[in-house]
């Protein structure tokens, strides 16, 4: 059969990582609305209208794909690294809340969003760390599956303290926080790990790398939502700083390698870094404020870049194709 003629096969849940990249760059734009006016609030909206057609989009593409190609949704359920970007669907839509909550304020309709979204990734983090309970889900098995693409679903659950007061739902909102924060440096621990049995993971996988500094990102976000000390979201924010320069150390091999999905994974995490830095300019020199507004610029023309390169990677065909096998191989453990 020629898969050319069925690209809706390849829909993957993790499609949904450029609703999470566009809403967290209009998140980032908001936030500079104190230094660019007028200007920030109508790019925000714009974004949020993108991220919000994306969204319908890809959820009635879904929807047709689980229909037609039932087994093509269990191959992702199975699969040791797309099972873990089932989250980035709710996970959308808590950032689909939090951006509406952050343009028009709360509204019933954005709490129940919200609390679909924020439900369902506490299960989907129930199921994904269940897995790991699973008789002979050990060694190179186990291993495949550790790589920074295991943070969605960490971020998932800090991301719901950046609406979750707003809305009415403060007291849930810092309990599933208190999930994130207690799994972030459990899987940051096991990447460790894996790089030390297994190595790093496969090249075509290596633009997730940049997810390392989303969960210091929007901690320090959520700190200051929680009206923690500003010196909590400043430790924060140099930690994702060190991960935002310890993955650019990949950049050049990762550029070496064709655009595919993966590479969105950039996207939200530098969109939460800027975020957190605007939102710190309050309590900062104006040295720190040209960084901040380089780290915006940087996010700003990465996500132009990604929707430039997946138009062209639709319409030429090179996406929503089966993935090579090599992409997904362990390295083997160095003697």
């Amino acid at each position: 059969m020629n898969t050319s003629s069925t690209p809706l096969k390849f829909l993957a849940p993790g499609w949904f990582v450029l609703v999470m990249g566009l809403c967290g760059l209009a998140l980032a734009w908001l936030r500079a609305a104190p230094l660019f006016g007028e200007l920030a609030g109508a790019g925000a909206l714009v974004l949020a209208g993108l991220a919000a057609t994306v969204a319908v989009v890809l959820a009635v593409l879904s929807f047709i794909r689980w229909r037609r190609y039932p087994q093509a949704w269990a191959e992702d359920l199975k699969h040791p690294v797309r099972h873990v970007m089932v989250a980035a669907m709710p996970v959308s839509l808590i950032l689909l809340a939090t951006v509406g909550t952050a343009l028009i304020g709360p509204d019933p309709l954005l709490g129940g969003l919200w609390a679909l979204g924020s439900a369902w990734q506490f299960a989907v983090t129930v199921w994904v760390l269940g897995r790991w309970l699973r008789p002979g889900v050990s060694g190179p098995a186990f291993w495949a599956g550790v790589t920074p693409a295991l943070f969605v679903p960490v971020v998932g659950n800090v991301v719901t303290g950046l609406a979750g007061p707003a809305l009415g739902f403060g007291t849930w909102a810092q309990l599933q926080f208190g999930v994130g924060l207690f799994l972030w440096p459990v899987v940051l621990s096991l990447l460790v790990v894996r790089l030390a049995v297994s190595g790093i993971w496969p090249e075509r996988l290596l633009p997730t790398t940049f997810i390392t500094v989303a969960p210091p990102a929007v901690i320090g976000l959520d700190a200051l939502q929680f009206g923690a000390p500003p010196i909590w979201a400043w430790m924060a924010w140099g930690i994702a700083l060190f991960f935002l320069l310890w993955s650019a150390t990949t950049v050049r091999r990762m550029l070496d390698q064709p655009f595919g999905l993966m590479f969105w994974g950039l996207s939200f995490p530098l969109a939460a870094f800027a975020a957190l830095g605007l939102r710190l300019t309050a309590h900062a020199s104006g040295s720190f404020q040209t960084v901040v507004l380089l780290s915006l610029a940087l996010a700003t023309l990465v996500i132009v870049w990604l929707i430039l390169a997946t138009v062209k990677g639709l319409r030429e065909g090179s996406l929503l194709a089966p993935e090579p096998v090599a992409s997904m191989q362990v390295a083997p453990a160095q003697s």
